[in-house]
């Protein structure tokens, strides 16, 4: 079962960084959803995928995996970029 260890992004609708600091150890989906017959919500009978663990940093998250033998990759961080911008400037 392969999955994939990465860190929370910042939630773009709000200025909080709240969780964004933990790792995430999740499964990737062993098959794919499907409409439900009856009501037509997505599903499928993968219970993989309703698991997600967090952890308190990426070193803890890779060594979980290696204990348990989750086939785990991890994805890198993207570096920050930060775009320096003054109220002045939406007037220029």
């Amino acid at each position: 079962m392969p999955a994939r260890i990465y860190q929370r992004p910042k939630n773009a609708m709000q200025s909080g960084k709240a969780r964004t600091s933990d790792w995430v150890l999740d499964f990737v989906p062993a098959e794919a959803k499907r409409p439900d017959p009856l009501m037509g919500w997505a599903g499928s009978g993968d219970t993989q995928q309703q698991v997600q663990l967090s952890f308190p940093d990426k070193d803890a998250a890779v060594a979980y995996a290696e204990k348990y033998g989750i086939d785990a990759h991890v994805i890198a961080t993207p570096p920050k970029r930060l775009k320096i911008q003054a109220y002045a400037d939406n007037f220029r």
